[in-house]
């Protein structure tokens, strides 16, 4: 979802020659075929968007996989780009390398000041490594090699083309697919894991796209005017929150779902809020253009083509 929204930007200057590999043809946890791929291409840019990700369970569950697949990633593609002389990276973290119990909205400085949220400790722990990796090839080799690799950290996102795994899948394509197949099931009711309490925020990946393409090129005095060089990563997000059972209610009217929502209390909430501070992001005149609803609406109806290209199959 995320490359794919990066790729419908930049295909949007007829001037860029847009590289991609499906995750078929090249396995980037394998140092050799990164290696490989760089020395064929030799892309004066880097998106890197590719990672391990999931919901709370998925997360919760496979802590092995989430950590390793991530860390061996981002180190095989940061390194690789550097090798063949790559100036220009961006690397895609996550908002969950903030600590559980940060100060909110959460800007870029709180990150190791705190314990991260259990649940999702191991990819946290991944994608910071993403970030230090950054910094520390641009302290080594920036002056020498114009090295000038930066990082953004996206709040929760969704889209198009997003992943509706019945289990493994982030907070809004689980509750777009639960709705919908509750109103064709004609169910009475659907469950909505923990108190419904806690509060996320949530951005349109094409929204997400265009601040990375803003991030990736605005000029060094000015990119580096906005962060410290040990604390370089830039938030993007909406800068709006709303808590998982306000979002429940408005997926459930997105989809056309008219049973009763209920909360599985018993359940993990995870971090109690998730509200990034882009006040960075917007001093470079990034704005949200797709709001909620909006956005909703285009993953709702992006999901039911998705079933009506499976089942024409």
């Amino acid at each position: 979802m995320v490359g794919s929204a990066i790729v419908r930007q930049l295909e949007n200057n007829s001037q860029t020659n847009v590289v991609t590999r499906a995750r078929s043809d090249l396995d980037l946890t394998n140092q050799q075929q990164v290696r490989e791929f760089f020395e064929t291409e030799k892309p004066d840019q880097v998106y890197l968007a590719a990672a391990r990700v999931g919901g709370i369970y998925a997360n919760n569950s496979f802590p092995a996989e989430f950590i390793y697949e991530n860390l061996m990633i981002e180190a095989n593609v940061i390194h690789e780009a550097w090798r063949v002389g790559v100036k220009k990276l961006l690397f895609l973290g996550s908002s969950c390398i903030y600590p559980k119990l940060a100060e909110q909205p959460m800007a870029e400085g709180a990150l190791l000041t705190g314990t991260l949220e259990p649940t999702n400790e191991a990819y946290a722990i991944a994608k910071i490594a993403g970030i230090k990796l950054c910094e520390s090839y641009n302290r080594q080799y920036s002056e020498s090699q114009g090295t000038d690799y930066r990082s953004v950290m996206p709040t929760n996102l969704y889209g198009l083309g997003d992943n509706y795994h019945p289990v493994n899948s982030h907070v809004i394509p689980a509750l777009i697919r639960r709705f919908h197949e509750a109103k064709i099931s004609d169910l009475p009711f659907v469950t909505v894991w923990g108190t419904g309490m806690a509060k996320r925020e949530f951005l349109f990946a094409d929204d997400m796209a265009k601040a990375c393409i803003l991030v990736m090129n605005t000029c060094k005095d000015k990119y580096d005017r906005i962060i410290d060089p040990m604390m370089s990563h830039i938030n993007v997000g909406s800068g709006k929150e709303v808590s998982i059972k306000e979002l429940a209610d408005v997926i459930a009217k997105c989809v056309g779902f008219r049973g009763e929502v209920k909360l599985d209390k018993s359940r993990p909430d995870g971090a109690p809020r998730k509200l990034l501070n882009v006040t960075k992001l917007e001093s470079l005149g990034w704005r949200q253009n797709i709001n909620l609803k909006d956005g909703l609406d285009l993953a709702y109806r992006d999901f039911c083509n998705s079933l009506s290209s499976n089942n024409s199959r």
